[in-house]
């Protein structure tokens, strides 16, 4: 025990700010980056995309020159695929991370699965089996999880048909393919095997190469960190294997933080531009302790799942937005935490009205201010 005080004392601690401006600088909030559409959620190690246009308005606030073309380009190509990835949960990812990193957090999704109410249903099934007549029926075409309930019904009978779609969804990694996720473009998602999609298999990676990835991203982080962003648990050993080529802090409360060596820390009092974040970004997920974050954020404003479109002032959510679309007319109403200050308020309004110019072009553009949340 003395050791371990003496160790953590003697960590350079970084305070939430600090440790804001080094994840904005990661996360290219801080500047704008010259980065690709596909280089980008490559760095990011992929995106959420339940909602499926959040990437693009997540790229729209990290890059310099992005259009909408850009992204769905890569999806069309086959190269950003929309898959159950990280906490079980729809992300934007590369191809390389659709076949190895979906494999590595198999296991979030199993138990997932047994928590559901679709796994409760399905307690005695041949799981293996199910997969298999999942998969053979996707080799024609892709489909959609509807579309596989009536085979599965008959092929595995006394289980209820949808709960068996979902054991196949959970236990498969499947690909969401286009149209879905395709800008300005909707549609049920269909699904395809990751494999036949993609034309390759699937393998395992490297847990110490992700770990690298996490931290330049998200970095300094905890070991709780990570697992809360992967879904998946005992992480120590990985950290523990990097340890000699990593950097340590402490956070304001005594926690270890691991960082890559280089990675930028900027100054804590490093200007923070006003950006706007989509729904269920990983900027606010991707920790179990979001002070770096939330720091400004009322706890009864803020749901745990940080299921709101929120916007940054001085690097610290500070609000939530909305855009309402009403005939030649797109309106951006904004929902602070607290009263703002002017040059908030201006910055504030000028990035709302590049915002509504990405995201509604031909329509006459209106930035208000509602009550304060």
């Amino acid at each position: 025990m003395v050791r371990k005080a003496t160790a953590a004392a003697s960590r350079p601690v970084l305070g939430h700010r600090a440790l804001n401006r080094a994840l904005l600088a990661r996360q290219m909030l801080l500047e704008r980056s010259n980065r690709s559409a596909i280089e980008a959620v490559d760095h990011l190690v992929g995106m959420q995309a339940q909602v499926p246009t959040d990437p693009y308005f997540a790229l729209w606030s990290r890059l310099g020159a992005f259009a909408p073309a850009d992204l769905s380009r890569e999806i069309e190509s086959r190269k950003a695929i929309r898959i159950a990835n990280l906490r079980g949960t729809i992300h934007l990812v590369t191809a390389r991370d659709a076949l190895t990193l979906r494999i590595l957090v198999q296991p979030v999704l199993t138990r997932l699965l047994q928590s559901t109410s679709f796994g409760k249903a399905t307690r005695g099934v041949d799981t293996d089996a199910v997969v298999a007549a999942g998969r053979a029926a996707l080799e024609g075409r892709p489909q959609t999880l509807a579309e596989l309930r009536p085979m599965l019904a008959e092929r595995f009978p006394g289980f209820d048909a949808n709960a068996l779609s979902y054991v196949f969804h959970y236990m498969t990694p499947l690909v969401q393919v286009p149209p879905r996720g395709l800008w300005g473009q909707g549609g049920l998602p269909k699904v395809a095997t990751v494999e036949s999609w993609l034309k390759k298999p699937t393998a395992m990676p490297d847990v110490a190469e992700v770990t690298r990835r996490y931290l330049a991203a998200f970095g300094p982080a905890t070991v709780k960190d990570m697992q809360a962003w992967s879904g998946l648990t005992k992480l120590a050993p990985a950290f523990e294997t990097l340890r000699p080529e990593l950097v340590t802090f402490s956070d304001e409360t005594g926690r270890e933080l691991f960082d890559l060596p280089d990675a930028p820390r900027p100054d804590e009092d490093t200007p923070a531009p006003p950006r706007f974040l989509p729904v269920y970004d990983n900027l606010t997920l991707g920790f179990a302790h979001r002070e770096r974050v939330l720091a400004l954020a009322p706890p009864r404003a803020v749901p745990q799942n940080l299921n709101v479109r929120a916007f940054l002032i001085d690097g610290f959510v500070a609000g939530f937005w909305k855009i309402d679309e009403a005939k030649a007319t797109a309106t951006l109403t904004l929902e602070p935490f607290a009263k703002l200050a002017k040059k908030d308020q201006r910055a504030l309004a000028e990035e709302g009205e590049r915002l509504l110019a990405f995201a509604a072009p031909e329509a006459s553009h209106d930035v208000r201010f509602g009550p304060v949340y």
